[in-house]
């Protein structure tokens, strides 16, 4: 049985954290970062994981950083054998890495080494990969570099989107840590120095790759707005203000033998499928969207009301 605390903020972190409370090993205390602003009023809002934490009733630390001795005083006090990161947030310091008997795991979102960094599960759809899934990496000083204990694979679906892979890969992620530790614990584990070829990186995912390029193909922005749901959201302008686009799906990778050429962003039709766009290349059915205060609506109930059918969008 391992001493673990576990180190984590958002909803991803919650698989892991409900697995590790229920198992074998003895979960003696959670990180996670600092309240913050949130919702209109700006109120301090905990994070998923201090929730979840509290609900289990587990000793809980926040410091703002892992910096100073003073700030890893509780970690220091908790005396892990092993120290659980997921998506917690912040840089551990080489003190940090080195504090647990056993150091530090973590549950990255991709097949390492593809995918290093803040934002995995986006820039897999936005690159079209086929594949994606889960490490169980011991961490180390750079960037998502260290070596990996396990890794699982799952499809990446044509209308996959980030918010249905992130449930997927968090569940996924959380079972196979558990199955890891098993190894760990009984001494059996033994991490694979990650591969030098195909590294690359997820940088953190900014508000303006949200806006929508109609000279793109369909297939591009289809992948854009399967990657940017359930944040920031694919956007475009519609009669000089925003328009959310929330779900999409591609009519045709490029244009009909002699159909005549549409400016990229003309609304063309409507169908069963959804508005029809024109694009760089190909035809989008736009099948959810959203304007500014509204609710979310099918594109039948928005064309309807806005009868858009000719008219331009990103103007």
């Amino acid at each position: 049985m391992l001493r673990i605390v576990f180190a984590g903020t958002p909803e991803f972190a919650l698989p892991t954290l409900a697995r590790l409370a229920s198992s074998p090993h003895r979960l003696i205390g959670v990180l996670t970062q600092p309240d913050r602003p949130a919702g209109r009023g700006r109120a301090p809002k905990a994070s998923p994981v201090k929730q979840r934490a509290l609900e289990l009733g587990l000793s809980l630390d926040q410091p703002a950083d892992l910096k100073t001795p003073e700030s890893r005083a509780m970690l220091l006090q908790w005396a892990p054998d092993l120290l659980v990161v997921v998506a917690y947030g912040l840089i551990l310091p080489p003190a940090v890495l080195a504090l647990p008997r056993l150091g530090c795991i973590n549950v990255h979102a991709s097949l390492l080494p593809r995918w290093r960094g803040a934002a995995p599960i986006a820039r897999a759809i936005l690159a079209g990969d086929a594949h994606t899934g889960v490490s169980i990496m011991q961490m180390e000083a750079g960037l998502d570099t260290g070596p990996v204990f396990a890794a699982a694979s799952v499809p990446i679906d044509s209308s996959a989107t980030s918010a249905q892979l992130h449930e997927q890969l968090a569940s996924l992620g959380a079972s196979l840590l558990l199955a890891t530790l098993d190894g760990v614990a009984a001494g059996t584990a033994h991490a694979v120095p990650q591969a030098e070829q195909g590294v690359t990186y997820a940088a953190k995912i900014e508000r303006r790759e949200a806006r929508i390029d109609w000279d793109c193909t369909a297939e591009h922005i289809d992948r854009q707005v399967r990657a940017f749901n359930p944040w920031p959201v694919a956007e475009t302008l519609w009669r000089g203000g925003q328009l959310r686009i929330w779900e999409a799906a591609v009519i045709a990778a490029t244009a009909a033998p002699g159909a005549p050429a549409a400016r990229a962003g003309t609304v063309l039709g409507l169908d069963e499928r959804g508005l029809q766009l024109a694009c760089g290349q190909g035809v989008l059915a736009i099948r959810r969207l959203q304007l500014p205060g509204r609710r979310v609506v099918a594109a039948r109930d928005f064309a309807n009301a806005a009868n858009p059918v000719g008219s331009v969008l990103g103007l």
